[in-house]
């Protein structure tokens, strides 16, 4: 803008010094009006480097995609439909670990068959586990963050007033009573004397709340937050599966808790996106409490060694083929690792975590494969 100003200036004493050039340039006023447009336009291209671009309020709305908008990750096209926002909020893309966690469960009771009834009672599970419990959670948490994403991301549903705060209210109190009332249907199906399965889903649902909720709200700790994810994404729904078709043991327990060790190292990769949004609300995300470098190991370490661990443990436990099983699947992941994430982690997370994951979870069938026999 200085530019621009000692510009108008020099022209303002040359025309006082010349008139007869005052005289000439008065007839052609149609070339001062072109040379002071191009004077403007250069000026502003040159004020906006300096300051640099300003975040929109909304993402452009000709922009993102649909298939994004409907998984609920970021790239996401702007919505009006109603409904598709709903979606959107419970993050189909977070489902399949909870429905992976089930068949893992269902394999390691060691009693499921593919029959109608066993294929039938899998299936509400999943729905339970995967649409209607994750999508309360998902949904419950970003009501709780909307402070947050008007910070980072302030073009989401909630913050950007796409969807009302009742709306979002019902829509948290309509998941959580479905999957509750799946749960019981479950149990009563399976012919369970005590409600086991009810129980887990409402254990599970404390959980979510206490998760994203003040004053507990346990993700305001890297560690604590991130592993009560990671057992809500491996263990939970494992000892749903295995409940249904069979019975809950101590030794699954600790082996499910132990790879949700894993599961904080993943819910870890999510947290490199958000560290601006949460150091100014006092979160204390890995990222920030103890740098994106840092974090980028301890990541990593938690998911490569935890696999190693329990690779390990079904080595002790006489099963050498399927410990060297998981030890093939960890190769790809600790390779991704480099190729991607510990280049960048925010602007490589999808890709590492579509190349990398589909290997963790199959480590986890492996796993309880093996348990089963």
């Amino acid at each position: 803008m200085a530019s621009l100003l000692n510009t108008v200036y020099s022209i303002r004493l040359s025309s006082k010094a010349n008139p007869l050039r005052n005289q000439r340039l008065a007839a052609k006023p149609s070339c001062i009006s072109l040379n002071r447009r191009r004077l403007v336009v250069r000026a502003t291209e040159t004020d906006t480097d300096k300051v640099g671009a300003k975040a929109p309020d909304k993402a452009p709305a000709g922009g993102g995609s649909s298939i994004n908008q409907i998984l609920g990750i970021k790239g996401a096209k702007q919505e009006t439909d109603k409904w598709k926002i709903r979606v959107q909020l419970t993050k189909p893309v977070t489902w399949p670990p909870l429905v992976w966690g089930v068949v893992c469960g269902a394999a390691a009771s060691g009693n499921f068959h593919w029959t109608l009834e066993d294929v039938a009672k899998a299936v509400v599970c999943m729905m339970m586990s995967g649409p209607c419990l994750t999508g309360y959670t998902q949904t419950i948490n970003d009501w709780y963050d909307r402070e947050i994403d008007a910070i980072n991301e302030p073009y989401r549903p909630i913050p950007s007033g796409a969807i009302s705060e009742d709306e979002v209210i019902t829509q948290i109190w309509v998941l959580l009573l479905a999957g509750l009332g799946l749960a019981g249907l479950l149990d009563v199906w399976a012919g369970h004397n005590f409600p086991v399965i009810f129980y887990l889903a409402l254990g599970g649902s404390l959980l979510s709340y206490i998760y994203s909720a003040p004053p507990l709200k346990l993700k305001q700790n890297g560690w604590i937050g991130n592993f009560a994810l990671g057992a809500s994404y491996i263990s939970l729904p494992w000892w749903a599966g295995q409940a249904l078709f069979g019975t809950l043991t101590p030794d699954i327990i600790v082996l499910t808790l132990l790879y949700s060790i894993a599961g904080l190292g993943i819910a870890i990769v999510n947290d490199f996106k958000s560290v601006e949004g949460d150091r100014k609300m006092g979160l204390q995300s890995l990222p920030v409490a103890f740098g994106s470098e840092t974090a980028k190991w301890i990541c990593v370490g938690a998911i490569d060694i935890t696999q190693i661990s329990v690779a390990g443990y079904l080595l002790g436990s006489g099963k050498p083929f399927y410990a060297l099983a998981l030890l093939g699947l960890i190769v790809p992941q600790v390779f991704f690792q480099f190729k991607y994430f510990l280049k960048d982690p925010v602007k490589y997370d999808v890709k590492y975590q579509a190349s990398a994951q589909p290997f963790l979870i199959l480590g986890l069938l492996v796993t309880a494969l093996a348990t089963s026999h």
